[in-house]
């Protein structure tokens, strides 16, 4: 006979011990203030625009500069916009 499979069995152990350490670290450090949740979202919307608006700039000069229509405008901003939620992604995950 083969051994049974309890693969699903620690997957939900796993998942209530992280539920119970998050409850447990709820309880002790209470919920965060508004001020605090607030201030995240400001930094975080930054975070996406500002090399979103870098990457606009920077393709809109080199358009204009190699007379190359729109293409390192569309470039740079799908590479600022990657990397603003790049850099959101990793604050959102450091806290």
């Amino acid at each position: 006979m083969t051994e049974p499979n309890h693969e699903g069995r620690r997957m939900i152990e796993d998942a209530v011990e992280r539920r119970q350490s998050r409850r447990e670290q709820w309880e002790r450090e209470g919920e965060r203030p508004l001020w605090k949740n607030l201030s995240m979202v400001g930094a975080l919307g930054w975070l996406i625009v500002t090399p979103t608006l870098i990457g606009v700039f920077a393709g809109r000069w080199l358009d204009a500069l190699l007379d190359t229509g729109v293409t390192f405008s569309g470039a740079l901003t799908f590479l600022g916009a990657c990397l603003g939620f790049w850099l959101a992604w990793k604050r959102m995950n450091e806290e």
